[in-house]
């Protein structure tokens, strides 16, 4: 009996705790903010950036061809400076951190001499690993157009420039059953880079794509060919103010 008086009363008070609530939100609404929104007509766009890629080995000799994964990681800072008031068409500059690894059948050694040896293995050769990896520094330079507003933070962007840079990092890593050969210092690899990228996309996704200018190595030659080797990155963007 208490529960259904209980229970009544509740129904008789619910229409004055919902009408008291809706006067509350209504009230609120007319309230302004104690604290203004501040609109920033100087801003700058995509300072810091993170990507992740797949790698490619473009202009490789007949008898060279990629094996298992190859990937990258990009890190780096780059200084937005607008070139008009609406402040959507900008020239970044910047430095940036670079790791790639590339999978691939060509060996590469060492004479006791000092030469160096490269050589195609094909699928009579029995290994584990062969790859080697880079890491760079770059410095981007680009030119940036986008759809950007100091109100909005997602829009369109189009960034495409060079990257300049050099690795001080090279590591080629094969093993076998038995037998391990790593080779850090090679005399034709053109440790200076040269690269164009283009980065396009919406709001937090965009495609990126890099081709290195100049070749890998330089006066290296295996099966009478020269080697050469134009790198490739093809993947995602992220960037960060």
């Amino acid at each position: 009996m208490k529960l259904v008086r209980l229970y009544f009363c509740f129904l008789l008070f619910l229409p004055l705790m919902l009408t008291a609530q809706i006067n509350e939100q209504e009230e609120t609404r007319r309230i302004p903010d104690s604290v203004p929104s501040v609109i920033d007509s100087l801003y700058r766009e995509d300072q810091f950036y993170i990507g992740l890629t797949f790698n490619l080995i473009d202009q490789k000799p007949s008898s060279i061809s990629q094996s298992g994964f190859s990937g990258g990681l990009h890190l780096g800072f780059i200084r937005d400076f607008p070139l008009n008031k609406q402040r959507n068409i900008a020239i970044g500059t910047g430095l940036g951190w670079s790791l790639n690894s590339f999978g691939h059948n060509l060996f590469i050694g060492q004479t006791i001499d000092g030469e160096s040896i490269f050589r195609s293995l094909d699928r009579s050769f029995d290994y584990d690993t062969n790859r080697f990896t880079t890491q760079l520094i770059e410095a981007p330079i680009e030119f940036r157009w986008r759809t950007s507003s100091a109100e909005s933070y997602k829009f369109w962007r189009v960034y495409t420039g060079l990257k300049l840079g050099y690795i001080y990092k090279f590591k080629s890593n094969f093993i076998q059953p038995g037998n391990q050969v790593v080779q850090y210092d090679l005399p034709e690899l053109n440790r200076f880079r040269l690269g164009a990228n283009l980065t396009f996309g919406y709001n937090t996704f965009n495609f990126h794509f890099y081709y290195s200018l100049n070749p890998l190595f330089k006066d290296a030659k295996v099966d009478d060919s020269e080697i050469g080797m134009h790198l490739v990155r093809l993947g995602l963007m992220f960037y960060i103010l």
